[in-house]
């Protein structure tokens, strides 16, 4: 039987209680309960509510209300009824969280076994550092991006379909975090200081101060997105989150284990970073219809010069973190090959915002088998591991 106060507990065993034999003297008894004897049930004071339990007012349409109408509906600032999904006003949120679904896997399909042997007989001491300081980046990054859609994104939504895809959006993160929890622990590595690395290097701190600092200024739940100013704030963190930290950041970060699969190594972590990419892909897409969706309605002009300095600080802080991982190069994959991936991935990231320039005119595609990793249709010998094809991936539009 479950045990409701700690259902991780093992089940608890009932053991059957003895009846006892009556006695002789209990036969003779003449046992009669009278209603002074029984025990007295208590009322219960409905009306009185203390105020610790006391749950906080709904706000609900009036009664006989008149229906939503999709027409009305906007993606911030809007007046209808949150708690109606139908009509829709926008069919392809709902359709991103119809393919986020099909796109569910988890770190428990993947064997790790040859990872563990990579790490401890194949790797060199400079793959080490690169695989290490990856993972360290990457699981900080995800637990933001999770805080950053359940705290400071979702609830600013006045659409219902845009928040569930965001609410699979948060379990996504969460998702993520445990695969490299489950890579960090699988290999062995110390976690404690695999984790704190981003509080001790400075050039992944750097990353991560930045990214804090874009993601920090919208996070209070009462900013006032009808000023025009906070509302541009919030247009610009959801912009950076979006095009470079989930599109750009995120989807670069993956490549030096991907340089690392395509030579044979740490082919089981690579192989959940292509289901994560997969996820990336379709956040960093929706994110940036969002903001375009939101740039429309509220007919909102962006300074340039703050788009501007937006690259350059993610460009620099990029770089900087490159330099760290990559101080020494890896067989297959440099420091030179990781920061023009980013600039020509910002420059495709631009192109989806509908923004007038490409923040970096020229930039080379130096990694042509990157987009290889999510369109990739995955076949697997099924005694080797779990057969997982996921649907969407090899149908995204990377544009």
């Amino acid at each position: 039987m479950l045990n409701w106060d700690d259902p991780l507990s093992a089940p608890a065993v009932l053991k059957p209680v003895p009846t006892p034999t009556p006695t002789s003297d209990d036969k003779q008894a003449d046992v009669v309960t009278t209603e002074q004897e029984k025990p007295q049930l208590h009322a219960v004071e409905t009306d009185v509510i203390p105020e610790q339990l006391a749950m906080p007012e709904i706000e609900l349409p009036p009664l006989n209300a008149e229906p939503v109408r999709a027409e009305d509906k906007r993606v911030i600032n809007g007046m209808t009824d949150v708690n109606q999904l139908a009509p829709f006003k926008y069919p392809w949120a709902w359709e991103f969280f119809l393919n986020a679904n099909k796109n569910h896997w988890t770190p428990l399909d993947i064997n790790m076994a040859q990872d563990i042997k990579d790490y401890n007989l194949n790797l060199t001491l400079e793959e080490k550092h690169v695989y290490e300081n990856v993972l360290s980046y990457l699981t900080t990054s995800d637990i933001m991006a999770m805080r950053n859609i359940g705290l400071a994104v979702m609830e600013k939504m006045t659409a219902p379909e845009l928040q569930i895809y965001q609410a699979r959006q948060v379990y996504e993160e969460s998702l993520h975090t445990w695969t490299y929890q489950h890579c960090i622990e699988s290999i062995g590595l110390d976690q404690g200081e695999i984790y704190n690395r981003y509080r001790t290097v400075p050039e992944i701190y750097g990353k991560i101060h930045m990214a804090n600092q874009r993601l920090d200024a919208v996070m209070q739940s009462d900013i006032d997105l009808k000023d025009r100013d906070n509302l541009e704030t919030f247009v610009m963190s959801y912009m950076f989150f979006a095009a470079i930290f989930e599109g750009c950041w995120f989807y670069n970060g993956f490549s030096p284990i991907f340089a690392l699969q395509r030579r044979g190594l740490m082919k089981g972590t690579a192989e959940q970073l292509q289901y994560i990419m997969r996820d990336e892909v379709m956040h960093a897409s929706f994110g940036i219809r969002v903001v375009k969706q939101i740039i429309r309605e509220e007919n909102l002009t962006l300074d340039p010069k703050k788009i501007r300095n937006m690259w350059d600080e993610s460009e620099a802080a990029e770089s900087t973190y490159a330099g760290y991982i990559l101080k020494d190069p890896i067989l297959g994959y440099s420091f030179e090959d990781h920061t023009e991936q980013f600039r020509f991935t910002a420059n495709r990231r631009a192109r989806q915002l509908g923004l007038d320039e490409e923040p970096f005119p020229g930039a080379e595609n130096r990694l042509p088998w990157l987009e290889e990793q999510a369109n990739m249709r995955k076949e697997k010998n099924f005694f080797e591991t779990r057969v997982t094809e996921y649907q969407t991936g090899g149908a995204l539009n990377w544009e």
